[in-house]
């Protein structure tokens, strides 16, 4: 059986919100600090901020 790519790519459910979380904010919050041309976060945390970010617009999409 085939892996979803959700799974493939490996990330951990929740680890992205935790870590917003931890830092006193929302997720779309989080994700614009991370997105900053300034930030120092990790590669591992910019990608999990774009996935995010990507995740919600298509959440949208299939909303309405």
């Amino acid at each position: 059986m085939k892996k979803k790519w959700i799974q493939a790519i490996g990330m951990q459910k929740g680890a992205f919100t935790k870590k917003a979380k931890r830092a006193g904010m929302t997720v779309p919050q989080y994700e614009r600090e991370v997105l900053k041309k300034s930030s120092k976060a990790s590669s591992t945390t910019k990608k999990q901020a774009v996935l995010s970010r990507t995740l919600r617009g298509l959440r949208k999409k299939n909303r309405g």
